[in-house]
């Protein structure tokens, strides 16, 4: 996925020691990783691995809804995917993005260009992904900035402001701030509940729970106090931006992190 050159600016920002190493051995991990075959999660929910990050395909009564849109360039593993699914990337109707970060919001305009759908974020996140505000580059993200464009800004339909209900029925939207100020999860009605968790929190070996690495991190106190309340929902399947969906007692992992401390 990256050329020579980003290798080398990822692994002189990512180098390092001391209690910050076991992130950085995790990130490197996560940005070296192939691509790996699609599989669904739970009835409808496709997870589509993009290099090191994932984006969702829901198959809903009226079309397909879209959960993150990958890195740049993608659109048309997105589209494959969806077309597995037995539909049209003319069926997707909408785009939820989790947040602003480019991994999460690369393909977001071919796509709506492709589809016509409607986009929905929250509020504060929204600014960055419309271009009202420039990207944040801080740490990491400047690295990346650096070394490759910024995502297309796409006009944001929907700004979320509350938590609850959304205009998609089936879905909930819960601000879940920390990663970013405006990062949201999501929560699907079907099959005893499964979240979208974005990049609140990560899938870890075994089912595990863990978190984001801290320098792509905008506040850890902020994202700890949003993992431990997306603990309290009710869910059974969990499907992160990093890491590997959990199909079954999903929250029971929540929970268990959370206890960790």
């Amino acid at each position: 996925m990256f050329g020579t050159v980003r290798l080398q600016a990822t692994d002189e920002l990512i180098a390092g020691s001391g209690s910050e190493q076991s992130n950085r051995a995790r990130l490197r991990e996560q940005l070296y990783r192939k691509d790996d075959a699609m599989r669904e999660v739970v009835d409808g929910v496709i997870e589509i691995p993009i290099g090191y990050v994932n984006a969702f395909a829901v198959v809903v009564d009226d079309g397909v809804v879209l959960v993150d849109t990958g890195i740049p360039g993608r659109a048309d593993k997105i589209e494959s995917a969806v077309e597995e699914a037995q539909r049209r990337i003319g069926e997707v109707h909408t785009i939820l993005l989790t947040h602003w970060h480019p991994d999460h919001v690369g393909s977001v305009a071919e796509l709506r260009r492709r589809s016509g759908a409607r986009i929905v974020a929250h509020a504060i996140d929204a600014q960055v992904i419309s271009g009202a505000e420039p990207q944040p580059r801080r740490g990491f993200l400047r690295v990346l900035a650096a070394v490759r464009p910024a995502p297309e800004p796409v006009p944001v339909d929907e700004t979320l402001t509350a938590d609850g209900p959304i205009s998609v029925p089936g879905f909930s939207a819960f601000h879940t701030p920390g990663h970013t100020p405006g990062h949201a999860s999501f929560l699907l009605e079907r099959g005893g509940g499964v979240l979208f968790a974005g990049d609140a929190a990560s899938g870890g070996r075994n089912g595990r729970i863990r978190r984001s690495p801290r320098i792509i991190t905008d506040n850890r106190a902020v994202e700890s106090a949003s993992i431990s309340r997306l603990s309290d929902l009710r869910f059974e399947a969990a499907a992160f931006g990093h890491g590997r969906a959990i199909s079954h007692a999903a929250a029971q992992r929540f929970r268990e992190f959370v206890a960790r401390g």
